[in-house]
Parts: C-alpha cells; sequence; structure tokens
C-alpha cells in the first residue's frame, strides 16, 4: 500500500476500504508503518471521523492483529459486559459470578483503572494472592470447571490497539470516537463472545460528560459489534454520583461481597441486574435470587480461590488493607442531599492513592471513600457525610479540598 495516500483519503474525508484498513493496522502492527505516519492518519480521523462500515474495519482489522481466545465446539455461550468508566463501578466483581450461575461462560478480560475512574484489575489484585495474569490455557481450565474468569489483557491480544493508544495518548486523538470504540471494542471482541452488554456512563464521573455524546458512542459500539457478529446491547447510565457507598480498591470489594450476599446498596443492585438480564438464559427474578440466597456468593468464592487468593480474605478485606487515617465528614445543617459529585469524588480518591495519573504510577489500595450518602437522602446536622481513608495528612488534605466542592445539601 501506499500510505501517503492512503493517510490523504481520510485527510480529505473519503471513505477507506476495508481491505485497507486491516492491510493498514497490520503493517502496523508488524513495526512496517512508522509512527509517525499513523499519527497523521489518527489525526484525520479525529477531524473526520469514519463511516460505520469503516469503524467496523478498523474495530476487526485490530482484533485480527494477534490472537482470539478460541473455545471447544459445543462449549457454553460465552457473556461479558464492558462499562465505560465510572466512580465506585464495581459492577464487574459481583456480575461475572452471577452470570456464571445462569451456566454460561463469564471469560471477562479487564483493564486498570487511569485518572479518576477505577479498574477492575486493581481491585481484584487488592485481594492477597489474587491472580489476574491468567494463561489462556489456565482461563480455559478454569471456565470449564467454574464457568468464569477474571483476568488481565495477555501480550499477545490486540496489539496494534496497545500501539494505537500510546500513540493517541501522545498526539491529542484519544477523544475520537471511531477510536474509542475500535478500542474497547477489538479487545471484547478478542474474547469470542455470543452476546455483550455495555454499560455508557455519563455525567461528571464519566468519559462522556453529556447524554447526548454517550448516545452516540453507545450507537457507534453496538454496531461495532453486531458487524463482527456478536449479540450487542447497550444501556446508558448517569454516573453524576458515585455508584453504591464506596470507592476505593479494598473498599469496593468489600461492597462488592457485601452486596454478592444479599446486602448490597440498591442502586448498585439494580444497575447489576439490569446488565445481567440482557446476557443471562434467565429472567431477572432468577438473577435477583441468586444475589439474595448465597448461589452469587458461593461462585464468588470459587472464582478467588481458583485464582490464587482466599475467599474469607474478601470478607475481612478492610482488616488486610487498612488505611492508617479514617476521617469522617459531617454535616455542617440539616437538609436533603442536593449533589454528591463523582467527578470531583473522584479527584478526591486520587488524590487519596487510589487511582493513578500515568499508567506507571501504583495504586494504594486501602485508601478511598466509603459510607458516602446519596443525593436525596435527609441528614441531620453532625451526621456523616463521607468518609476518607487515607495514608497521610497531606493526601486527606488534598481529598478533603475536592469533597468540599463535592457535597451539596
Amino acid at each position: 500500500m501506499h500510505v501517503p495516500t492512503f493517510i490523504e483519503h481520510k485527510r480529505d474525508g473519503l471513505e477507506l476500504t476495508q481491505s485497507d484498513i486491516a492491510e493498514f493496522i497490520a503493517d502496523y502492527a508488524n513495526g512496517e508503518i512508522p509512527d509517525y505516519q499513523v499519527a497523521a492518519w489518527a489525526m484525520a480521523v479525529y477531524f473526520k471521523g469514519m463511516t460505520d462500515a469503516e469503524t467496523g474495519a478498523l474495530t476487526k482489522a485490530m482484533r485480527d492483529s494477534g490472537r482470539s481466545c478460541r473455545w471447544p465446539a459445543g462449549s457454553p455461550p460465552k457473556v461479558d459486559k464492558h462499562s465505560t468508566g465510572g466512580i465506585g463501578d464495581k459492577v464487574s466483581l459481583i456480575l461475572a459470578p452471577l452470570l456464571a450461575c445462569a451456566g454460561v461462560w463469564v471469560p471477562m478480560i479487564s483493564g486498570r483503572g487511569l485518572g479518576i475512574t477505577g479498574g477492575t484489575l486493581d481491585k481484584l489484585e487488592s485481594i492477597p494472592g489474587f491472580r489476574v495474569g491468567l494463561s489462556e490455557n489456565e482461563a480455559l481450565a478454569q471456565l470449564e470447571r467454574i464457568g468464569v474468569v477474571m483476568m488481565g489483557q495477555t501480550s499477545d491480544l490486540c496489539p496494534a490497539d496497545r500501539k494505537l493508544y500510546a500513540l493517541r495518548d501522545v498526539t491529542a486523538t484519544v477523544p475520537s470516537r471511531p477510536l474509542i470504540v475500535a478500542s474497547i471494542m477489538s479487545k471484547k471482541l478478542a474474547e469470542s463472545l455470543d452476546r455483550l452488554v455495555l454499560d455508557v456512563k455519563f455525567g461528571s464521573g464519566a468519559f462522556m460528560k453529556t447524554r447526548a455524546e454517550a448516545e452516540l458512542l453507545a450507537r457507534d459500539m453496538v454496531a461495532a459489534g453486531r458487524e463482527c457478529g456478536v449479540e450487542t446491547s447497550a444501556i446508558l447510565n448517569p454516573m453524576d454520583e458515585p455508584l453504591g457507598h464506596t470507592a476505593g480498591n479494598a473498599l469496593e470489594v468489600w461492597e462488592s461481597v457485601e452486596t454478592l450476599q444479599g446486602r448490597g446498596p440498591a442502586d448498585l443492585v439494580a444497575l447489576t441486574l439490569d446488565l445481567a438480564e440482557r446476557v443471562a438464559p434467565v429472567p431477572r427474578a432468577q438473577l435477583a435470587a441468586w444475589l439474595n440466597d448465597g448461589t452469587a456468593w458461593r461462585k464468588w468464592c470459587a472464582l478467588v480461590e481458583a485464582q490464587g487468593g482466599r475467599a474469607a480474605d474478601t470478607e475481612r478485606i478492610l482488616e488486610l488493607q487498612p488505611a492508617p487515617i479514617i476521617h469522617i465528614v459531617r454535616a455542617t445543617h440539616d437538609g436533603a442531599i442536593c449533589k454528591m459529585d463523582a467527578g470531583l469524588i473522584g479527584r478526591a480518591c486520587l488524590a487519596l492513592g487510589a487511582g493513578r495519573a500515568k499508567a506507571t504510577d501504583a495504586v494504594d489500595f486501602a485508601v478511598g471513600c466509603s459510607a458516602m450518602a446519596k443525593v436525596g437522602q435527609m441528614i441531620s446536622k453532625g451526621e456523616p457525610l463521607i468518609t476518607l481513608h487515607a495514608r497521610d495528612a497531606r493526601s486527606l488534605a488534598a481529598a478533603l479540598a475536592f469533597v468540599e466542592q463535592a457535597v451539596g445539601g
């Protein structure tokens, strides 16, 4: 291929052919096309966009740049979900074992947190001994045994995505919707799924700030999934206040355990069931029953034990990952909570050390926020609004500055 012509076509707003897109991505993944030409093309995509057919072709090409999961013939349906990220969004920890109770396979490949949004792998790694770095053979053996695995991306899964994302990060092209869609969907589609549900967030604590932006992203992701032969659906969810009552790695594991044992907060339980019923072969009422009768909890125990952790440790995770400083923020007057800004709470968690500003940053599993009041809740003077778990006085002070702006009543 003549790469400058390929770039010119997109620069001029012309539609690229599926075969040219496939060749371009394959050559880039193999090191035959230099970064500077791909950067020029990415900027052209940023300004000119892509059609559904182009986005689908890009998604397939990135998926096919490495190995896709291979499952035995006649194995159960493979299902999964993807969230575009939020504050306190620990749904995956509950959803994966819950879905496995229905007899499907859940080969959940997740990522780490970056910026204010948390990552499933960081939450799992707050459990002592829990291994997220499994091989494909290990994952298959575990699926055959218990029907669920939660793991990180292997080195040969979508290598083109890793290269392109790193390039986008330094060329101001991360917000390009076609590139977002292809990045997210290529990794999920490499799981060789039958059904996928997308949890697309919008609001102060989400990547997409408005519902209109989220609708466009959801539409494009669903189209890309269906283009690749996967039954795909999406649910739009607001992220103006955190999900549940906790944000922070070990704290979210604790709240997930509470939910798996039938004591979860209403908003977290409702969203989990909303997503689960889209891909499960059983009705919502059955899924809800499994959350309440111990079935989902027992599947979680099997998952944790299979990947090197101890299920009992997840029940006492706050003892194993204690924060030295616990600070309760109390109401200064009576009233109803009118604001618990998710974006600012996310920044507070970042200040505490619960997240990372760049990919190489370490994460403090113990810190974060708990006992967060919910919007609409009536509060009396002196009652707790939010509890901060901090490593030291400096990080606590930085977090408090964000919390003061975040809470309104």
